[in-house]
């Protein structure tokens, strides 16, 4: 619960003082006192609800909307001021009260306008969208409401020969006339339409289409800020809503724009030069725009939102509080941080509260006279005005400074245009011979060639002129790293694959860190790379610094797949998993990759030892087929029903069902279903169990691997099911069982020694164990059993050798030969009947049946190709400058460190197949 909820309560409060304050220092309050009697005896007897009920009830009796609002709206005011006053209400709950008043006097003002002109048609087309303190339902006493007012010419009700947009514009007229008019009963809200858009020319309705065209092509960057705090509120909310739903991805864009937010910045800066430059805080500040005030909190929270919002729907509050507690939860901004922004926040708010109460005016400035500040501090309980300007003063400052520190790094000093370098700096060839280049000639042409037009990134000035900003940082990075000149390779890569930079350039800029790590990832890294070259959002991620964190458990990271937004459909979703699995593997991969040049994960940690990277890789595929296969069951049950008493199940084999995936890895997997073949789904489009689950399976296979604008996920494999490539795609458990215990061949069961559920209900995941476990403890014939292992190695042999000197999967001595050891071990003697390799040699190893070196070969092994699969996916030897990242992610001091621990290993492996076989294995030397 936010700090904001927090309160007295109304049995608690001191409702004697806040009546005398009301009537001593608050004349707007004391008047309506004088004016409204009843509910002032309500208010003096302590009775807060009884008072409410009375506020809202107050224009029941007026046949004219406009005076009906007013009057509910005088006495509302006084019944939350002075609660407020008494304590009896949190600031939270005064702000809700006071902007559902606003929705309702809206909805009531819409209704009542096109009513007056169409009284016998159905109400529709024509909605308010709320911005600002009404859309974030924190309205303070005396707020304007800017809303946008959108009408749907389709739907909306005419008169006869009158255009829509024409009568459209009228009922906006008298919405606004009914709100902001002043009478002798007062006003209810003034009205604030210049938040529209083009509100200098375009009218005060904007047609629904239209609307849409603006935000999505030439909206502003301040209007995409305004719209964090935006609600459907009141009209026909659903076409509000359905707007809203639209330009959603405009708000809450995937890809940062840094330049962008360094407008927004700016603007805030500017506000802040204008309102505080050379001002301290005493009479006259301004709590609402001065340094330290209620704007630079609200902005603070909108930036962040901004950046990591599109990645994160959790953070898409619309109010401050619940915006900076969701940025602290995620670990965006520092707990103390939001701790200390939101309870300042409260306070600035209930002074400006105060403020506002004395004349009802829209005023946020402390008075400067001080008489009128001394009246404002006594309102507040304060002794004097001395004693709230140096709260004012201490709040100020403490929001200031982490303001000021947010500003250094998005705001307009960092992001300005940069003038054109001077005729005196030294000429690009000259600067690349200072950063130690060689042949400068020909690499300066080639620079200056990226933005001669060949390169589409950079046909634009905007691009050019964003590109010239990074440009020297970008070629200090290169020559910093370890291959140059394959960095500037794969660098020339992406951008040619790019259809725009600009916000790539104004990230790297943004972000001069990420310039090291992306040179990193240039030279070492073909693989991401790649990655990068097709989806250059990727870079975005790198600046959360979770993203230097192994994910969590599968059950966590399923929750931050399947997390979305109200009214995603079955393709929005596999967009989106899609797209954050892809994020996720990107950034184990450049922990390998920073981990292993010694950058701030320095050494083998959690974060970078290979061992850990790989069984993390695993949790991500495991959450994904979760996620993915639960949205294609979902989707396949609405046109097919449910089978009764069945479902579907997956086993994971290979390293998926070892948990130790590579980046390359694909995924093993065989479907199963409970329950009886035979049954029949219970749908529009009945299907027989049997065709029911198999078209499912497609669908999940699908789901998985179909690639889409955001890419495949993974290719799947499922050729280890019952019957291979011949058999049915999904087979009953009881068909499994069968088969597995009366046809499965010897490589079959080997296969099932790492077979485990990554899908399936808890009693299924018990059966599917109980049914394995019941096949591999059968007993064998041992000399049957090693004569069919050696046979299949051999085939194996020959027809999938060794890519390369570095392949050690399939090298002779490699991890083929470590699973084949293990698994026939673990078939004959019925021990270590588990499917992860490490834990199973671990236990091998304690039995006597196997070498105590054979678990360090293992884990060189593994290390080795969950390194090499990155960085030389050929598996050759990597370049020169990246054999020493190869080498440390290893755990070896260099490279011939490396070589010779993988000879070693190599030979343990074969010493142990010699030992378990009988049979010896021939080396080949690595190259």
């Amino acid at each position: 619960m936010s700090g904001t909820e927090t309160a007295t309560g109304a049995d608690q409060a001191d409702w004697t003082s806040a009546m005398a304050r009301a009537r001593a220092h608050a004349p707007f309050l004391a008047d309506a006192l004088d004016k409204l009697p009843d509910l002032a005896n309500l208010l003096s007897s302590g009775l807060f609800d009884d008072a409410l009920a009375h506020a809202k009830a107050a224009g029941h009796d007026e046949a004219e909307t406009g005076a009906a609002l007013r009057r509910e709206r005088l006495s509302l005011a006084l019944t939350l001021g002075v609660a407020d006053l008494a304590g009896a209400l949190p600031l939270a709950r005064v702000m809700r009260e006071l902007s559902a008043f606003a929705d309702r006097a809206l909805d009531t003002a819409i209704r009542d306008a096109v009513a007056q002109r169409t009284a016998d048609a159905d109400f529709a087309g024509f909605a308010a969208i709320a911005l600002g303190k009404q859309g974030a339902e924190e309205l303070n006493y005396s707020s304007d409401i800017d809303p946008i007012l959108l009408y749907d010419p389709a739907t909306l009700p005419h008169r006869p020969r009158e255009e829509a947009g024409e009568a459209a514009q009228r009922i906006a007229r008298t919405v606004v006339q009914t709100l902001s008019a002043r009478t002798e009963l007062g006003y209810v809200f003034r009205v604030d339409l210049r938040l529209r858009p083009a509100s200098e020319v375009s009218p005060l309705a904007i047609p629904l289409l239209g609307a849409i065209s603006h935000y999505e092509s030439s909206a502003l960057a301040w209007e995409r800020a305004a719209y964090i705090r935006s609600r459907a509120c009141a009209g026909d909310v659903a076409m509000g809503q359905a707007f809203l739903d639209t330009i959603r991805p405009f708000v809450w864009r995937r890809s940062l724009d840094f330049g962008a937010i360094a407008e927004i910045a700016a603007l805030t800066a500017r506000i802040r030069a204008h309102y505080a430059a050379g001002q301290q805080v005493g009479p006259g500040f301004d709590l609402k725009r001065g340094r330290g005030g209620i704007r630079e909190v609200e902005f603070f929270a909108q930036v962040h939102q901004l950046i990591h919002g599109g990645r994160d729907p959790s953070l898409r509050m619309r109010g401050t509080r619940p915006a900076l507690d969701a940025l602290a939860a995620a670990g965006i901004i520092d707990t103390e941080d939001a701790a200390v922004l939101g309870a300042s926040y409260d306070r600035l708010r209930t002074i400006e509260h105060r403020l506002q109460m004395v004349s009802d005016q829209q005023t946020h400035a402390l008075p400067a006279n001080l008489a009128a500040l001394d009246n404002v501090a006594r309102l507040d309980r304060l002794p004097d005005g001395a004693a709230l300007v140096a709260e004012v003063a201490a709040i100020s400052e403490a929001v200031g400074v982490r303001y000021d520190a947010l500003l250094a790094t998005v705001g307009p000093k960092s992001h300005s245009p940069r003038p054109a370098p001077s005729p005196t700096a030294p000429p690009l060839r000259e600067q690349l011979a200072a950063l130690g280049f060689a042949d400068t000639e020909a690499l300066a042409t080639r620079i200056e060639g990226w933005t001669s037009g060949s390169t589409r990134a950079l046909r634009g000035p905007e691009a050019r002129s964003a590109f010239a900003n990074i440009r020297p940082a970008l070629l200090a990075a290169l020559a910093e790293a370890p291959d140059p000149m394959r960095a500037l390779l794969r660098w020339e890569q992406v951008l040619a694959n790019l259809p725009s930079a600009i916000n790539v350039f104004r990230l790297l800029e943004a972000r001069p860190a990420l310039l090291a790590i992306l040179m990193k990832v240039l030279a070492h890294a073909p693989a991401l790379a790649d990655e990068l070259a097709r989806r250059a959002d990727l870079i975005d991620i790198l600046i959360d610094r979770t993203a230097f964190d192994l994910p969590g458990s599968v059950e966590d990271i399923a929750t931050g797949l399947a997390r979305g937004e109200a009214g995603d459909d079955y393709q929005r979703l596999l967009d989106r998993v899609r797209l954050r699995v892809g994020e996720l593997r990107f950034a184990l991969g450049v922990q390998l990759i920073e981990g292993g040049c010694g950058g701030h994960m320095a050494g083998v940690g959690a974060c970078s030892d290979p061992l850990d990277v790989a069984a993390a890789l695993s949790r991500v595929a495991e959450a994904a087929i979760i996620v993915l296969a639960g949205a294609a069951t979902r989707e396949f049950e609405r046109v097919h029903g449910q089978v009764p008493d069945s479902r579907m199940a997956i086993l994971g084999l290979g390293r998926l069902g070892g948990g130790a995936l590579t980046h390359a890895s694909d995924l093993d997997l065989v479907f199963l279903f409970s329950g009886d073949f035979m049954a029949e789904s219970v749908g529009p489009k009945p299907l027989g169990g049997t065709l029911y689950f198999n078209r499912l399976a497609q669908r999940v296979i699908a789901a998985l691997s179909v690639p889409t604008a955001a890419g495949a996920l993974y290719e799947v494999d499922v050729r280890l099911r019952p019957s291979g490539a011949q058999g049915p795609l999904a087979v009953s458990f009881e068909s499994f069982a069968r088969y597995q215990r009366e046809e499965a061949w010897t490589w079959e069961h080997m296969a099932l020694m790492r077979a485990r559920p990554v899908l399936g209900e808890p009693a299924d995941r018990v059966t599917l164990a109980a049914i394995i476990a019941s096949v591999v403890a059968q007993p064998r014939d041992a000399g049957t059993l090693c004569a069919d292992a050696l046979k299949m190695r051999g085939e194996i042999a020959q027809h999938k050798p060794a890519k390369g000197p570095l392949d050690v999967k399939l090298l002779r001595g490699g991890l083929v030969d470590v699973e084949f050891v293990v698994h026939v071990l673990q078939l004959r003697e019925r021990v270590a009947l588990t499917p992860d390799l490490r834990t199973a040699i671990a236990e091998l190893t304690a039995a006597g049946l196997v070498a105590a070196d054979f678990g360090t070969a293992h884990d060189l092994l593994t290390r080795l190709l969950v390194t090499v699969r990155l960085m030389a996916p050929d598996g050759g030897h990597p370049p020169p400058a990246s054999q020493p990242i190869v080498a440390r992610l290893c755990v070896q001091e260099d490279w011939e460190s490396l070589l010779s621990a993988l000879r070693t290993a190599r030979e343990a492996v074969a010493a142990q197949w010699a030992a378990t076989f009988g049979e010896t294995i021939a080396l080949e030397k690595p190259e």
